[in-house]
């Protein structure tokens, strides 16, 4: 790395500010409210207005490298699914082949275990200082607020997480935590909390933000005792974890502490290094268009009395935290989740209000399925119903994992649990019983497309829908409803099927 000239030698950072822990996984997740904050905030919408540029038209150009891309999808597919029927022979197998190498493998059912697991590693090494690098099983866990609770001051490496860190807040996208902010912010963020800076400094270059990152994380990596680290994937075969980054962060973070944790959990395993070949080659161009991710690197172990660097121990932290519960169920498929983030990049509901409406720690698509699944559907209804169900999901995701159907049964849940709003369910209630009833149905359709194409007028649209202000009233502030025009869809069928002319 080069240092910015920009930057004095002197520089220090200020103490970091302690991250707001994610909301209570028991209260009810308000996702309406967040939504509509996020839309009038002006800096968000600007920041999400790159997602298409930055993921989209990328995968799209990088499918089109690959002639055998939707092939990859199926055997990456199938690598998960063979996985997941064999989930506790690999984990055995992975777990015997780290302690063949003289690391440890700890077994933590839930959030609270696997924080205790860090916190006694840590306090074992007199630990003050951790580095971390990105993790989206240490946002689950809460770990940086439990760690602070207790005297350790965890410091992340990944740049966007260091920039939310910044700002005490939790990232908003799995593989882009800091999509929702933008270059001034950052700056804002810098000027504050980097002290011994000159204050008259140019921030306004992208590159001038990413020098000063450097200079101000580089010693924060010399201060650590311990560094933590997520995992893309375990190797069974090898016992070996997986780090994918375009900063080398997760290098650094793992080798330059003397003790090495990783954390991940039980679905991450695969069975060889085969394996591992085809899910690397769908997992960089599914999340960001990259034919590779820029630095992929692969351990195995504690250093050795010949290597040159590396940390004197190594842990592996392995988290059920209710997945196990998942294996057998309606949910499996979920757990073939690679995490390239492709589904919320390409989600239109992801792309209006970014990650933090979601309101826990998993957003776009699949963590509209994960949070209920790991948190109370109870608490979180409100997130399978952030879909069009449109289906785009489904299509971008490089294991195929079946979004929209697994979107569904959790509506279907909620709706036996009785927890969409009374007007909801009574008009669900409503159209069920008509829909039972053709005759009924057919006449009650007609009478309504009559009603509004003549409330409409010489128009042909409607700005207001009587007896439904509500959740029509919200949608009808942007648009205009057009009135129905000709025949029903199933006034049409039936001509159709009769032969006549429509």
């Amino acid at each position: 790395m080069t240092e910015a000239p920009t930057a004095a030698l002197g520089a220090a950072p200020g103490p970091l500010r302690q991250r707001q822990p994610h909301p209570d996984a028991q209260a009810p997740l308000a996702f309406g409210a967040h939504a509509r904050e996020a839309l009038a905030n002006a800096n968000l919408q600007r920041a999400l207005h790159h997602v298409k540029e930055g993921f989209q038209d990328k995968r799209l150009a990088a499918m089109d490298r690959l002639p055998e891309f939707d092939a990859l999808r199926d055997a990456a597919r199938d690598i998960k699914d063979h996985v997941l029927a064999h989930l506790d022979i690999y984990l055995e197998r992975f777990a015997t082949a780290v302690e063949a190498r003289g690391g440890h493998v700890h077994w933590a059912r839930d959030a609270a275990e696997a924080r205790a697991m860090v916190l006694d590693i840590c306090r074992r090494e007199n630990a003050r200082t951790v580095t971390k690098g990105k993790s989206m099983v240490a946002e689950e866990i809460g770990l940086n607020p439990f760690l602070e609770e207790n005297g350790i001051e965890p410091v992340e490496t990944d740049l966007g997480e260091y920039i939310v860190q910044l700002r005490g807040e939790t990232p908003s996208h799995i593989i882009a935590p800091a999509i929702h902010v933008v270059k001034e912010e950052i700056a804002d963020a810098f000027r504050r909390e980097h002290e011994g800076l000159a204050p008259e400094r140019d921030l306004t270059d992208r590159r001038a933000l990413l020098d000063e990152a450097r200079v101000v994380l580089r010693r924060r990596y010399f201060q650590a005792d311990v560094g933590i680290t997520g995992a893309n994937f375990l190797v069974a075969e090898t016992g070996s974890g997986v780090i994918v980054t375009n900063e080398g962060n997760g290098d650094m973070t793992r080798t330059l502490p003397r003790v090495h944790v990783a954390l991940a959990t039980i679905e991450k395993i695969v069975p060889t290094l085969d394996d591992l070949a085809v899910l690397l080659r769908v997992l960089a161009r599914s999340a960001t268009g990259q034919d590779f991710s820029t630095y992929t690197t692969v351990y195995t172990g504690a250093r050795r009395p010949d290597d040159p660097d590396g940390p004197e121990a190594f842990h592996v932290v392995l988290l059920d935290n209710g997945r196990s519960a998942l294996l057998g169920g309606e949910l499996r498929e979920v757990l073939r989740c690679i995490r390239c983030g492709a589904c919320m990049n390409h989600c239109p509901v992801y792309q209006r209000v970014g990650g933090h409406a979601y309101g826990w720690v998993y957003p776009g698509p699949i963590g509209a399925i994960m949070t209920p699944a790991l948190t109370a559907i109870a608490t979180s209804h409100p997130l399978p119903n952030a879909s069009t169900l449109c289906g785009r999901c489904e299509e971008v995701c490089p294991v195929r994992i079946p979004l929209p159907k697994l979107l569904r049964y959790w509506r279907t849940e909620a709706a036996a649990a009785g927890l969409p709003p009374l007007a909801e369910r009574l008009g669900l209630t409503l159209w069920a019983w008509l829909a039972r009833r053709p005759a009924l149905y057919r006449l009650a359709v007609r009478q309504i497309a009559r009603r509004l194409k003549a409330r409409a007028g010489d128009r042909g649209a409607l700005r207001r829908l009587p007896l439904m202000g509500g959740w029509a009233g919200h949608w009808l502030q942007g648009r205009d409803l057009p009135a129905p025009q000709g025949r029903s869809f199933m006034d049409q069928w039936r001509a159709q099927k009769k032969g006549t002319r429509l």
